[in-house]
């Protein structure tokens, strides 16, 4: 039972929370964007705990999911290759019976929300079980994972207006450029294996080239998301305190990291993090000023 709960636990990744706060922070922007402080906080924080819900059990059944087709690929990669499905520690039909049940609770945390939020929310589905195929056919399944991962900021501002605005789009986009950033830092930490084995990603695309492609997808999400702030008509501190995640992107994480040392790449990746909750208390300042 202990062993059947470890392999459960590795699977889900659940000891690792970067992957799903990397999906929860979107949801905590669009959502912070959008709400009127001046009313009752507890539908706040209700919505946020939702969300944050939302996130653990759909990145969950979205790593069952990737392993599954991913099975005879992780066999192949080091970093990868005692994964337990992988290993055969937990068979395809265990794996998929909790990836049912993992989905069946995340449609419970979905039907606390608005009808247009679950629709929207419903038709992000194929995306987020179909990412995994990507990096067999282009080198960009980062983008694919960027609009999959922060679909989650639209659906933070529907949650409360019931429609879409060209606000939230703005901040979705500069947000898609801060996923390809870090997930192509991610992929450095495999790309020997994936090379050898037919892979594709922008960790190989823009190998030597990574920082000035970092640097790019970087600049698209300060600038995309100072014009949301032009939008939302923020005043002057939401600037200034912008200056903070530029020096943490361009001068931390583009500085330090080193494509070729994976403890590097995994050390900035898990950054992100801070950038996430960074970018939470700008909005979340702003918009109480």
């Amino acid at each position: 039972m202990m062993n059947q709960l470890k392999h459960f636990i590795d699977l889900t990744r659940l000891k690792k929370p970067i992957g799903y706060m990397l999906l929860f922070w979107p949801c905590a922007w669009g959502l912070t964007l959008v709400y009127d402080f001046s009313s009752d906080l507890n539908n706040y924080f209700f919505y946020l705990i939702l969300f944050f819900l939302g996130a653990v059990l759909m990145r969950s059944a979205g790593c069952i999911v990737n392993d599954i087709l991913d099975k005879e690929f992780d066999k192949k990669v080091f970093r990868t290759k005692e994964r337990p499905i992988a290993s055969g520690k937990i068979s395809i039909k265990i794996a998929l019976l909790y990836a049912v049940i993992l989905c069946l609770f995340a449609l419970l945390v979905l039907l606390n929300f608005n009808q247009f939020t679950i629709i929207l929310a419903l038709c992000s589905m194929p995306l987020a079980f179909t990412y995994p195929l990507m990096k067999r056919f282009t080198y960009w399944p980062q983008l694919f994972l960027g609009i999959t991962f922060n679909y989650g900021l639209i659906l933070g501002w529907t949650a409360i207006k019931s429609e879409i605005d060209i606000i939230p789009i703005i901040f979705y986009f500069g947000a898609i450029f801060w996923t390809l950033g870090y997930d192509t830092i991610y992929g450095y930490q495999d790309i020997k294996d994936d090379e050898i084995i037919g892979l594709k990603s922008t960790s190989i695309k823009f190998k030597g080239n990574e920082k000035k492609f970092l640097f790019i997808c970087y600049a698209l999400l300060l600038i995309l998301f100072l014009i949301g702030g032009y939008f939302m008509e923020f005043k002057n501190t939401y600037y200034f305190l912008m200056i903070i995640p530029f020096l943490h992107l361009f001068f931390y994480q583009i500085k330090i990291f080193e494509s070729k040392d994976s403890k590097s790449c995994l050390k900035v990746f898990k950054s992100n993090n801070i950038f996430g909750l960074i970018i939470f208390l700008n909005i979340l300042i702003a918009k109480n000023l």
